[in-house]
């Protein structure tokens, strides 16, 4: 079980693992890993190669690239960050077989230091899973390969290891071209392959191609072809039974003595000494990854010691609470309430008429009032007794704070000023158990921007603006609504995210 499938969660093309590893076995996956040090050592082995990760190191591991990690002897927090590259090759040619290299001379380089930014990004939006975070980390995601395209894919070979080369750096014609040729050599490289094909299809002359691939990676066609089909042998010798006679023929080598000595070459020893030595640790059904996952206070600890500023602009909003409000429909349903709504008080002030539009379309349809707080009211149509298939969720994204203002402002300008300041994300999360069946549910949202466009026409009516302006701010103003469907057996659960004063209505019917 050599091959690790990489699971991604939450409809992300992402998956983070953050930990303090042990021992992870011998792997490998289809899609691209980037490891990020952001407490203690960690060993990695990559190939033939070992390298010792402190740190702030990064190390991009590239699609089906056989690896392992293994403790120092101290604690460690390891950032795994597996990208899903049937996601993101929609976007990037040749992403996969694509070479990225992290190790440079200076380890405080800027580019480097872009690098740890925006992981550490991709981590706190992860861990606080906050308004649309799920844009955000693929935004972000996006960043980190742009990154790696400019500044991490030129290399060279020294002393038998591949490092960062920058004097190519921006050359993208031959990043592209360099890309173009490593891809083709991992799609062919088990059949007989030469230069002049390679040349053919570049459109150029064997020894300016040559002097291409020499410049760039330090090796020639011919050792870099037989590196290619070394390291793709190395899951054929731990995965499979077969002779290495079988595998030096199945890897494009025309002899068993070239393929052992280009393994010796790359790996130090025999490849059935290599066999014997690793067959052992590679991952399996008896053989597990051992790592101990790291809570989230000890990453964002880490995070702020390691990437200055990050943490700073994820602070605030690690103070504000989900609002989580759990209906049973068979107790609650039974006792509606009977006393006005909290938000009653504000919504009816004139002042006010822009926020309380969701609110005053909830009060129009007259519906018996399951619960309700400061910023929220769950009703619905139905009478008790009686089977229950209507539901109506009204949320509204402001803290007590706000709450405080809005009871007490007299003008228009002042609700903007409140509109304008109030940034802060929440979450609202209602879980009722007691449905069950197909539901419709539509969603009827304003957003701050549309509220503050609103405000601004109560402020001045008679504001000119030219046909386009106009239309623009027609589309700012009007609310969004979606519909969707949701089959449940018998709970139902619904969430709502903002950032900014904001207000939804979610319309629940059974179909």
């Amino acid at each position: 079980m050599l091959k690790e499938k990489i699971v991604y969660k939450d409809g992300l093309p992402i998956n983070v693992t953050t930990a303090n590893i042990n021992e992870y076995p011998i792997h490998f996956h289809d899609d691209m890993e980037v490891v990020y040090v952001l407490d203690g050592k960690v060993t990695l082995r990559n190939g033939y190669y070992t390298y010792t990760l402190k740190q702030g190191d990064i190390f991009i591991l590239n699609d089906r690239e056989m690896h392992s990690f293994e403790s120092t002897g101290e604690d460690n927090m390891v950032m795994m960050l597996q990208l899903d590259l049937a996601y993101f090759s929609r976007y990037y040619d040749n992403l996969r077989n694509n070479f990225f290299v992290t190790d440079m001379e200076d380890d405080s380089d800027e580019s480097l230091e872009v690098l740890r930014t925006i992981l550490a990004k991709i981590m706190m939006e992860v861990l606080q899973k906050g308004y649309r975070y799920e844009d955000k980390v693929i935004e972000s995601t996006h960043n980190l390969i742009a990154c790696l395209m400019s500044d991490f894919q030129y290399f060279v070979m020294e002393d038998g290891k591949f490092k960062n080369e920058s004097k190519n750096k921006g050359n993208k014609i031959l990043a592209g071209r360099l890309n173009r040729i490593t891809d083709y050599m991992y799609e062919n490289y088990s059949r007989k392959l030469t230069l002049s094909e390679i040349a053919d299809k570049e459109h150029l002359s064997i020894y300016y191609l040559s002097h291409i691939i020499k410049e760039a990676t330090g090796l020639s066609f011919q050792d870099l072809l037989s590196y290619i089909r070394v390291e793709e042998s190395e899951k054929l010798l731990l995965g499979t039974n077969k002779k290495i006679g079988a595998i030096a023929d199945e890897t494009g080598f025309s002899a068993v003595r070239y393929y052992i000595k280009h393994f010796e070459q790359w790996f130090g020893m025999h490849p059935l000494e290599y066999r014997k030595k690793y067959i052992g640790k590679i991952i399996s059904r008896e053989i597990e990854a051992k790592y101990e996952r790291v809570s989230p206070a000890q990453i964002e600890d880490a995070i702020r010691k390691q990437v200055k500023g990050v943490y700073a602009d994820y602070a605030d909003k690690l103070k504000t609470p989900p609002v989580i409000v759990d209906i049973d429909i068979y107790d609650d349903y039974a006792a509606l309430q009977k006393e006005p709504p909290a938000l009653k008080e504000i919504m009816e002030r004139g002042v006010n008429a822009t926020l309380a539009e969701p609110y005053m379309k909830l009060m129009e349809m007259k519906e018996g009032i399951i619960t309700s707080g400061d910023n929220y009211i769950i009703s619905t149509k139905n009478k008790f007794p009686g089977a229950l298939d209507s539901l109506s969720i009204l949320v509204y994204n402001f803290d007590a704070n706000v709450i405080r203002s809005l009871k007490r402002i007299n003008s228009y300008e002042e609700l903007m000023r409140i509109s304008r300041n109030y940034d802060n994300e929440m979450e609202f999360l209602v879980r009722a158990t007691g449905l069950s069946g197909n539901f419709r549910i539509i969603r009827y949202r304003l957003e701050k921007d549309s509220i503050m466009s609103r405000v601004k026409e109560m402020i001045d009516p008679g504001m000119k603006t030219d046909v386009r302006e106009a239309f623009i701010n027609k589309l700012i103003t009007e609310a969004n609504v979606t519909t969707g469907s949701y089959t449940s057996s018998d709970a139902l659960s619904v969430r709502s995210t903002f950032k900014g004063i904001g207000a939804e209505l979610v319309l629940i019917d059974k179909i």
